[in-house]
């Protein structure tokens, strides 16, 4: 998918404010186990319905800011947001940062790169 210039420059923004770790880094932590997290899907619920990863949250970015709180009250929580590619929930977890959630981290590479390392899925 080709993105607006203006779409990018938003997430170059976003990106400036918050954390990142790969699809490589998730995986490896959720190997060697001990390190909670907890993976937020931030795509449409139609995407989230056509498969995911295994034990993840749904909460779209168009609700994420209304809903976190009632979902995770706990703001030190480590959340690891996940898009299709890492753009949309670089977005997401920057807004979760201004509402005080310290923990919050975009995956770079999102659900693509998560099926390029070939790992499980459910729907």
């Amino acid at each position: 998918m080709k993105h607006s210039q203006l779409f990018l420059a938003r997430v170059d923004q976003a990106r400036q404010r918050i954390c990142e770790c790969t699809v490589d880094e998730i995986i490896q932590a959720r190997d060697k186990g001990g390190e909670s997290f907890i993976l937020v899907d931030v795509r449409e619920q139609s995407e989230f319905a056509a498969g995911h990863i295994p034990g993840a949250v749904h909460l779209s970015k168009g609700v994420i800011e209304r809903d976190i709180e009632s979902t995770f009250p706990n703001q030190e929580a480590r959340l690891v947001l996940y898009c299709g590619g890492g753009y949309r929930s670089a977005i997401a977890a920057e807004s979760l940062v201004s509402m005080g959630y310290t923990n919050a981290t975009s995956m770079d590479g999102g659900w693509r790169g998560w099926l390029e390392a070939k790992q499980p899925v459910e729907s």
